[in-house]
């Protein structure tokens, strides 16, 4: 799978960032996705549904319905109107593909679908605008603590959540997808980001078999000179961990 963004180090108003994205050891291909577009501010990630007809179709068009919907917006004035234009695209790239999975004749819930998580600054200065589908994350890293700013969308976190003891779901059991059915909530949020903030917005394939202080005792070696080698750190300590899937991180290292 070819990424929508090559791995190519991009400064953005927001800061720099860069992105990888890597089949891993156990897939035959690569389902995931990533999307830079300095012109818009604007970092995602998408993980397609590995056991859904065309699980890398979906991730490259969620992100590519989400950039189409926000660059024919008119630039928002204030952050709920920032809001409700990112709260609309990802509705929009939702409905696209519920319509495109309902045409090939798939019934609601087997259809291609995605997971889609991401970030964007529409005014220089102002807040990161979140929005989040799934169980791809985001992570701030500040003052040496790392904070998982997402809420992953599955059965095992609600299970979780719920105080259930035993056995639990399977992690990858999915609440809310975009594609498969008819219908979405996305979480959406306004984030204020400080200069110095590292983010890293990743699939499951990166965070699922690694614990939360690994991730953290790497991306503490981080800085504006090495983005690409600690994306690449943060592979392949996936990979020895044990990651079955595929891998996506993106790294934005925050100038203001």
């Amino acid at each position: 799978m070819i990424p929508l963004s090559p791995p190519v180090l991009q400064q953005m108003t927001m800061g720099l960032v860069y992105g990888l994205t890597d089949v891993g050891t156990v897939r035959p291909s690569n389902q995931d996705n990533l999307l830079l577009l300095p012109e818009l501010n604007l970092v995602a990630v998408a993980d397609g549904m590995g056991g859904h007809v065309g699980g890398d179709i979906a991730s490259t068009e969620a992100l590519l319905l989400v950039w189409k919907h926000l660059r024919a917006q008119p630039a928002p004035q204030a952050d709920t109107d920032a809001l409700r234009q990112l709260y609309d695209a990802v509705l929009f790239a939702n409905s696209t593909l519920f319509r495109n999975n309902s045409a090939a004749g798939l019934a609601d819930g087997y259809g291609m679908g995605t997971t889609l998580t991401g970030m964007w600054q529409p005014q220089a200065g102002g807040p990161a605008h979140i929005f989040h589908v799934g169980d791809s994350r985001i992570y701030r890293y500040r003052s040496g603590q790392l904070a998982q700013l997402t809420h992953d969308q599955t059965l095992y976190q609600q299970a979780l959540e719920a105080g259930m003891t035993g056995i639990l779901p399977p992690r990858n059991l999915l609440l809310q997808a975009i594609g498969p059915g008819e219908d979405v909530r996305p979480d959406v949020f306004a984030h204020a980001v400080a200069q110095g903030d590292l983010y890293l917005l990743c699939s499951d394939g990166l965070y699922g078999a690694t614990e939360h202080e690994a991730l953290a005792a790497v991306l503490a070696g981080a800085r504006a000179d090495n983005l690409p080698e600690t994306c690449a750190a943060l592979v392949e300590k996936a990979k020895q961990d044990g990651s079955r899937d595929n891998i996506t991180a993106v790294l934005l290292l925050c100038a203001a």
